[in-house]
């Protein structure tokens, strides 16, 4: 049995008198540190548990290791739920200033990159070591290496077996997330709990997550690698940045984002020029008449690409023996161009898990279960996703603290 006490104790497995709490926090991910650290310096006695040998493990790899901890543009409509307006009592009392004035009372350099998302300028367990000061300045008792079997509730208090020992407390957190990345542990621990405590789950969905082709598109799976500035569309929703073209289909942050949204079902349509005037390839015609298409396009767009979809197209040769009407088609094409993903890579390469606990049951201030006093719900486990770049961070942090100022 691994057992970290972060108060100074000897280790020694606790008794059952000593196994009493103020609150139980299951999940020593974000959320959860975030949770515990603040309830503990609320005075609280806090015990911290999860099953994972340390703390923060989603953190230490996000980022590319450099933890994009937040981004400067959070807002509720950034946020994907049954319940759109559930994240905003959180968001508004837990700003992304507040997270970043902490990053800096401990000297963590950081920088802010593209589309409002602030990294460290070193190494995400920088901020993993920072919650962690955070909890031991709340005098949180965190144990690692070990998962919760049992949760019993009775008189008010919910009994935790962890191993052989049993630990109590008034209030009961769940923090453990969602399945996104299994390799890293993750389940639908949280879920289970909720059900059992008469909590509705919204279904969980692979979300921020690559797409897999189908044969249709084989050509564009030979593209693996090849990268473009694009808009992707999917029903009333955009977004324009990077695709990257892969083995198994497409990945890289626009198609990331649009994949939260997509109904497994429909197209979604890619502008491979977005900016684009209706009759820019007439203008080139005007301006280059023997230039052939494939040509035009690989002055804007990787010259794989642009053999791939003037290939596609089958519409090459020089741009001055094309009429202007198949010019103007063409120019539609490739603003709309359809793919029809065959689905998509799943939890296993999803960033995040979209649906869970829902929010239909819980308070938006505090977070806690309407019908079930004492039980709480934060982060990733509840039915609030953000975008790309650092919006899921910042839920967690802001949900983590919404629940512990109620604790």
């Amino acid at each position: 049995m691994t057992v970290a006490d972060r108060t100074g104790s000897s280790g020694a497995a606790p008794s059952r008198e000593q196994g009493r709490f103020d609150a139980i926090v299951l999940g020593a991910g974000a959320a959860g540190l975030m949770c515990a650290a603040r309830a503990g310096q609320r005075g609280r006695r806090v015990l911290l548990v999860d099953h994972a040998p340390e703390a923060g493990r989603k953190i230490l790899i996000s980022g590319g290791g450099r933890c994009n901890f937040t981004n400067i543009h959070t807002a509720p409509d950034r946020y994907l739920s049954a319940n759109p307006h559930f994240c905003k009592s959180a968001l508004s009392r837990y700003r992304p200033d507040d997270f970043v004035a902490l990053v800096e009372r401990y000297g963590i350099a950081w920088h802010e990159k593209t589309l409002g998302q602030l990294f460290c300028d070193g190494s995400a367990r920088q901020v993993v070591a920072m919650l962690l000061e955070e909890c031991a300045r709340g005098g949180v008792t965190l144990r690692l290496g070990q998962p919760a079997d049992t949760i019993d509730h009775a008189d008010g208090r919910f009994r935790v077996s962890i191993g052989a020992d049993v630990v109590e407390a008034p209030r009961l957190v769940l923090a453990t997330g969602g399945p996104s990345i299994p390799k890293m542990g993750a389940t639908g621990f949280a879920y289970d709990v909720a059900r059992r405590f008469g909590l509705k789950v919204v279904q969980p969905r692979p979300a921020l997550v690559p797409f897999t082709l189908g044969e249709e598109d084989a050509l564009f799976r030979s593209l693996s690698g090849v990268s473009a500035d694009v808009e992707v569309r999917f029903g009333k929703v955009r977004f324009r940045e990077a695709a990257l073209f892969t083995h198994r289909g497409l990945s890289g942050p626009a198609m990331l984002q649009i994949s939260s949204y997509w109904d497994h079902k429909g197209a979604i349509h890619v502008d491979f020029l977005p900016g684009r005037e209706g009759d820019w390839l007439v203008a080139e015609k005007a301006a280059r008449p023997r230039s052939s298409l494939r040509r035009t396009l690989a002055a804007a767009l990787p010259e794989r690409l642009a053999e791939a979809l003037a290939e596609r197209m089958a519409t090459d040769g020089e741009l001055g023996g094309i009429t202007d009407k198949a010019l103007r088609h063409a120019a539609a094409r490739l603003a709309a161009w359809p793919f029809r993903p065959t689905g998509t890579e799943g939890f296993a390469k999803a960033e995040v898990t979209a649906g869970g606990i829902a929010t239909a049951g819980l308070s938006s201030r505090t977070m806690e279960a309407r019908g079930v006093p004492g039980l709480f719900a934060i982060g990733e486990a509840v039915d609030v996703t953000g975008w790309l770049g650092g919006y899921n961070f910042q839920w967690a942090w802001a949900s983590g603290v919404a629940a512990a100022e109620a604790l």
